[in-house]
């Protein structure tokens, strides 16, 4: 088959080492693999090599950006629109809510092609402004009557887009975001080099969240929880973005300059060392559409505690982990200072939560699952 895929851009993400698995895996299995995306703009750094070294086709649409800017917006969807129509796929695939609303809009007005979008995570939710959402809602309504099948990458993302009106039910199926699970299922020697970089005294607890330092993602509370946590409780924050300065401002504030840890960015294979070096793995995220740090803490058996949002609870619950309501601070303190007393529980936990996302979380199956979804369609 002839496959196109497009995403907005192409930083450190699960979105985009989902998309990029998926074009790897088809591409090796002899399709005809497209990749359009924008420039990786900001700071959470970029796949951009990987794409490129990837032996698929990589298309730039320069004007392709996060930000709504209908002039600019308006040139991007058409030049998608003379890219489609040059590649003539079988398929277009669409990630992230604009290259979706530009992509299936371009692929509409092309023509000859079945189209297939993937809800990382709904645009539209409480925390968004009012006029936000309501543009939202209606962009992807419209958007949903141009698509054939929409991929969820968990239940609750398709709960969720129904309830908003978002697309007619038989539309939906969920395949879960693929990765490469071997480099999680062992302890590289690096783990205990990453500790040794973080100076943590011998009998240090490492609490770690990988993350982009973003709105949203809820470092500030498990900051406020280190100030309520025991001295040898060390935090980890893995990432950057641009609320990185005010992070480490406000760590300074609390004082815990000498147990909270910024690392920055870490390329991809770095990050199964740091699931390994720690004892435990945290995401107060409150909006995702499953992080893909849970399953990945789950691969290296690490314990997981995560705020109850989205997709958490379809891989966190009392046997691999400890969900609690959003910003429950209180909740927070408690969980981490109960695992951290108890080797035992977090040996079982992480034992379970291996076994449960070691098959279900395998980027093999992840395109098994797309590529005869891709074939349905084209036969129809």
């Amino acid at each position: 088959m002839r496959i196109c895929h497009v995403i907005t851009r192409l930083i450190l993400g699960g979105a985009q080492e989902n998309t990029l698995l998926t074009c790897e895996g088809l591409h090796r299995r002899g399709h005809d693999v497209t990749l359009i995306t924008g420039p990786p703009l900001g700071p959470e750094g970029q796949l951009m090599d990987r794409a490129r070294a990837g032996g698929y086709r990589v298309t730039v649409v320069d004007g392709m950006r996060r930000e709504i800017n209908p002039p600019r917006d308006w040139r991007a969807e058409r030049s998608l629109r003379r890219h489609l129509a040059a590649l003539k796929p079988d398929i277009v695939h669409s990630h992230s809510s604009k290259a979706g609303i530009l992509a299936r809009r371009a692929a509409a007005r092309v023509g000859g092609m079945r189209v297939v979008h993937t809800i990382h995570g709904l645009p539209f939710h409480p925390y968004e402004r009012w006029w936000r959402n309501r543009l939202y809602v209606w962009l992807e309504r419209r958007a949903a009557r141009r698509t054939d099948a929409m991929v969820s990458v968990a239940h609750a993302m398709t709960h969720k887009a129904l309830a908003g009106g978002v697309g007619r039910p038989e539309q939906f199926t969920t395949i879960y975001s693929g990765m490469e699970t071997g480099p999680f299922l062992r302890r590289p020697p690096e783990a205990d080099a990453f500790r040794d970089a973080l100076q943590l005294p011998a009998n240090a607890m490492l609490v770690t969240q990988v993350s982009r330092l973003a709105e949203l993602k809820g470092h500030r509370f498990l900051l406020a929880a280190a100030e309520r946590l025991p001295g040898d409780v060390h935090l980890c924050f893995v990432g950057d973005g641009y609320l990185r300065e005010q992070i480490e401002r406000d760590i300074a504030r609390r004082g815990l300059g000498n147990r909270a840890h910024v690392t920055g960015l870490l390329p991809p294979q770095q990050i199964p060392a740091v699931m390994h070096a720690s004892d435990i793995v945290v995401h107060c995220s409150l909006r995702e559409g499953l992080a893909r740090a849970l399953p990945q803490a789950m691969l290296a058996g690490r314990p997981v505690v995560s705020f109850d949002i989205d997709g958490a609870r379809e891989v966190v619950d009392a046997d691999t982990g400890v969900l609690l309501a959003p910003g429950d601070v209180g909740g927070l303190v408690t969980a981490v200072r109960v695992l951290a007393e108890c080797p035992e529980r977090r040996e079982a936990l992480g034992a379970t939560g291996r076994e449960r996302c070691r098959d279900r979380f395998d980027h093999e199956r992840m395109v098994d699952e797309l590529e005869a979804l891709y074939a349905r369609l084209a036969g129809a």
